[in-house]
Parts: C-alpha cells; sequence; structure tokens
C-alpha cells in the first residue's frame, strides 16, 4: 500500500476537487438569502442500518471548508448504527455548514455502505484464517475514502494502484509469452529499477501454479474462478511458498466455502461497486 502522507494527499485531493466541482464561484443559494455573519448547527440523523464511516473525513472536509467550524462527535467509525441516531452535531458559520453538507453527506453514504458491506463478509469469515480484500474496482477520483471503508468494516486493502505493486493477470502473462517470461521479466525490470516492489500473479489452472513456483520469489497467487476442490489442491500444492489469494465471483453464498479451502485472501470488487447508500441526512436544529 502507499504511504500513510501520500494517502492523507490523496484525500485533501478529493476535497478540494469536489469543493471545486460543487461550490464553483460560490454557493448563491446561501449567499442569497442567509447573512455572512449568521451562525447555526445541525446534526448528521441516520434514517438506515448499518456500519457508519466517513465520521473522521466529514471532519477534514469542515475543516477544509471553515476551520471555524466545530464537531461534537456521539458516534465514531466502525460503529453498528440504526434508524434515529445521531452520529455528530456541527457547528458554525451557516453558510459554511450549507456548503459542506453535500460533499459531507455523499461521502458517508457511500463509505458506510462499503463499510457494512465489508463488515457482513468479515462476519462470514468469522472462525476462519482468511480475510477479505478489496480491489481496484472503485469510482474514479475517490478510490481512496473507498479503500479506506473498507478497512472501518474490518476488511483489508489489496494494492491501492497500478504503483504500489505488481500484478500479472492473464492479459500480462499472454502479452508477455508466458508465466516463465512474465516473472522472468518482472524480476529483471524491479532490479533495473531499483524498485522494491510485492509480485502478484494469477493462476487459471493447476499448471500455472506449478510454473509460478517454479520461477519463484512470488508474493502471492491468484486463484482466478477455481472451484473448491481445485482450490485445496492449489493451496496444498503452493503451502508456505507463497500467500494465496481466491477471486472470481465470489459472493455471501460462496465465501465461506472459499475460505474453508484455506486460502489466505479472498479478493471482491462487489466491496466497493455493488453497494447501495446508507440513508443519512443533515439536519438544521
Amino acid at each position: 500500500m502507499i504511504s500513510e502522507a501520500q494517502f492523507q494527499k490523496e484525500l485533501e485531493l478529493i476535497i478540494s476537487n469536489a469543493i471545486r466541482e460543487d461550490v464553483g464561484d460560490g454557493d448563491h443559494s446561501s449567499l442569497a438569502c442567509i447573512p455572512a455573519s449568521a451562525q447555526g448547527k445541525a446534526k448528521l440523523l441516520v434514517k438506515d442500518e448499518g456500519i457508519i464511516a466517513g465520521v473522521a473525513f466529514a471532519k477534514m472536509i469542515f475543516d477544509y471548508v471553515d476551520k471555524e467550524m466545530k464537531v461534537e462527535t456521539f458516534i465514531n467509525d466502525g460503529e453498528r448504527v440504526k434508524h434515529g441516531d445521531v452520529i455528530f452535531h456541527v457547528s458554525g458559520s451557516s453558510q459554511s455548514i450549507l456548503k459542506a453538507e453535500r460533499l459531507v453527506l455523499n461521502s458517508m453514504q457511500r463509505m458506510s455502505a462499503i463499510a457494512t458491506k465489508t463488515k457482513m463478509f468479515v462476519d462470514l469469515l468469522e472462525g476462519t484464517k482468511t480475510k477479505i480484500l478489496d480491489t481496484r474496482k472503485t469510482t474514479p477520483g475517490i478510490r481512496a475514502i473507498e479503500k479506506w471503508a473498507v478497512k472501518i468494516g474490518g476488511g483489508e486493502n489489496h494494492r491501492f494502484a497500478l504503483y504500489d505493486m505488481i500484478m500479472l493477470k492473464d492479459n500480462h502473462i499472454d502479452f508477455a509469452g508466458g508465466i516463465q517470461q512474465a516473472i522472468a521479466k518482472t524480476k529483471q525490470y524491479l532490479t533495473d529499477n531499483k524498485k522494491d516492489l510485492k509480485i502478484i500473479v494469477e493462476a487459471r489452472d493447476l499448471e500455472e501454479v506449478q510454473q509460478i513456483l517454479y520461477a519463484g520469489g512470488v508474493y502471492r497467487i491468484l486463484l482466478d474462478n477455481f472451484d473448491y476442490e481445485t482450490t485445496k489442491e492449489a493451496v496444498a500444492m503452493i503451502g508456505n511458498q507463497s500467500f494465496t489469494e481466491s477471486s472470481g465471483n465470489i459472493n455471501e453464498k460462496t465465501i465461506r466455502n472459499y475460505a474453508e479451502c484455506g486460502v489466505n485472501y479472498i479478493s471482491s470488487g462487489a466491496l466497493t461497486h455493488s453497494v447501495y447508500n446508507m440513508d443519512l441526512s443533515l439536519k438544521a436544529m
């Protein structure tokens, strides 16, 4: 994963770009009817149930919009919430509260949905050694908060982007001329460019697993669209030589079965691309 400093920079970019997109040259609705001196207070109200996420991010948004705004928090990221719960109160300039409102709600609704779905998968894996991973199947421009939400829900982050880990999938392998060639070229590339990046290689069958093991130096082997029995064989074959990851159309009905095959990780794009936003609202008090 990327460094904490780089991650914080990504969060700052999300906020600045979103405010630019939403506010432009001014929130004219508020400017037209609310005096600049007016002070107000609002509460974040839950109208749904699940795992709340984005409280810390909301504080970053309020601080960016107006450092004079104050937030009193009652429920923190990662806690389970129900209809009627109040997450926080925000007070300060009425114009500033309204300027930040939509970005706070959009972010927290999305993050809470992702955290809730992740927690569901984490609970399904309880008692096994398997951890749930996200993917790069994220919403363009807001990957950082979506991956943050996965962590809040109890999941683990896969690579952040194309630059922080090597992942050789079927197309890389085919374009490179085969698994042996792809891995050899990758190792040489890392040496030539003095880069220290972990290597993950996708296997489509047991023969490819054997080829990956023969090449050596692979951090994790991705077992793509394997059935249960073949997954068990692959895990036994790999042993402690590499970590293992299952992926490919795994859902809440099948995830436990794959975990019981002994894989270290299961990755699911559904954590971020197939969720329904949690219903939240910011109400003036």
